[in-house]
């Protein structure tokens, strides 16, 4: 295309997120006011118009010395995400094992630590305490079913009624506890991230069927927006939002329904994971995909992480460190860091440092000393993805080496 972007379609593809997507508008709505005052532009949301999805606002912005609109839609599965959630605490312990048992059987664990460390021990962090928790709660439950019993042997001496007493104090101490630790599980997110990595686990890397028809309606949903007047259509996938992201995409151009005069198309995958899925064994679809992607022409796409994210596989090009990169032609995706340790400042970089699971979510927030990288530039300002970087060096700290064990794609 020729000349600023006035209209653009953005989609918004949340990672393994149970929470209700009014999160992401109020989210936007917060950060976005926060950025224009930091960088001196005029941004402000109203309701989606009547018809435009499922869920979603609208965004009027003046930025660069340009009016631009947006219509941004999430593309919710936070309803199969909450389905994929044990309910139960030994329903849990049994995922965890499973899980376990997945990634160092398959030896996918080690090569995922030839990457990154940090999103490995975020993946290890829920496990640890799971099993941290069940240890304190057995602990706690013997201690006090030896102190009961010693009570009771004071008064009488009846050995059968003392050992069934302590048994079940014993139980009901560590299962209080148990639920205790579930109940609180906003502040120690280990049964979130446990439910996280077990769903990929459990397909050893493929898409469960309910998966697979929500994505084909996601991508139903983009192909209606590129037949519509508008100058770009930016699909965005955050965390496991971005693999499916890169799925979703190569589907609708395999299809052909990326029209060749159509608006612009561009993907934009922020703090992802790629690798904790596509270098499991039967991820075959996801490296395909990732394969394919990689070399066309019909999108840009970016990728942005940064090093102090520790849930993300940061600097990494999901394509090649997953062992499918094409010997020539490889195009996509532009790998960049944004870079929280310059981005923020020293105070701002302070406050949020060890808060990991804001972290993960910084790249749709505001940046107090912004440099290339702006979300709401990107999703409200009047250039392309594929112009707003055309420049663009990749990192110089970019991770290629092929580290996955498995590389075979879907026929």
């Amino acid at each position: 295309m020729t000349g600023p972007v006035r209209r653009r379609r953005v989609f918004y593809i949340p990672g393994y997120d149970p929470i209700h997507p009014r999160r992401y508008r109020e989210l936007y709505r917060k950060e976005g006011a926060a950025q224009a005052e930091i960088s001196g532009y005029r941004i402000a949301l109203s309701p989606k118009a009547a018809g435009g999805g499922p869920y979603g606002w609208h965004v009027a912005a003046e930025i660069e010395g340009e009016a631009v609109e947006a219509d941004v839609e999430v593309l919710v599965w936070s309803d199969i995400v909450r389905g994929s959630m044990s309910s139960t605490i030994a329903g849990t312990y049994l995922q965890l094992v499973r899980c376990a048992w997945t990634y160092i059987a398959s030896g996918t664990l080690r090569r995922l630590m030839w990457l990154r460390k940090g999103p490995v021990i975020a993946a290890l962090y829920p496990v640890g305490m799971l099993l941290l928790q069940l240890a304190v709660a057995l602990g706690l439950g013997a201690a006090a079913g030896a102190l009961v019993s010693a009570a009771v042997s004071q008064v009488a001496e009846l050995p059968a009624i003392t050992l069934a007493l302590r048994l079940g104090v014993w139980a009901l101490v560590a299962v209080t506890l148990l639920r205790w630790f579930k109940k609180k599980d906003g502040k120690f997110f280990a049964y979130y991230l446990m439910h996280d990595y077990a769903y990929s686990a459990h397909w050893k890397g493929a898409n469960p069927p309910d998966l697979e028809a929500r994505m084909a309606e996601f991508g139903d949903r983009v192909a209606e927006a590129l037949t519509e007047p508008c100058d770009e259509v930016l699909v965005v996938g955050h965390s496991s939002g971005a693999h499916l992201g890169v799925s979703i995409l190569a589907d609708l151009i395999r299809d052909g329904r990326v029209p060749a005069n159509g608006p612009a198309l561009a993907f934009l995958s922020l703090g992802q994971v790629v690798p904790m899925v596509s270098f499991l064994p039967e991820a075959h679809r996801l490296r395909a995909d990732l394969a394919y992607l990689c070399t066309r022409d019909e999108l840009a796409w970016v990728d942005v992480t940064a090093p102090g994210d520790g849930c993300a596989f940061a600097l990494c090009d999901p394509v090649a460190v997953s062992g499918v990169a094409p010997e020539t032609g490889q195009k996509w995706p532009l790998v960049f860091s944004a870079a929280f340790t310059q981005t923020l400042s020293p105070e701002r970089w302070k406050e949020l440092r060890w808060r990991f699971f804001r972290l993960h979510f910084q790249y749709l927030c505001a940046f107090d000393r912004p440099k290339d990288y702006d979300y709401f530039r990107i999703t409200a300002g009047p250039l392309t993805l594929r112009e707003r970087y055309a420049d663009r060096p990749p990192s110089k700290s970019l991770i290629r080496r092929p580290a996955s064990k498995y590389t075979s794609r879907a026929a």
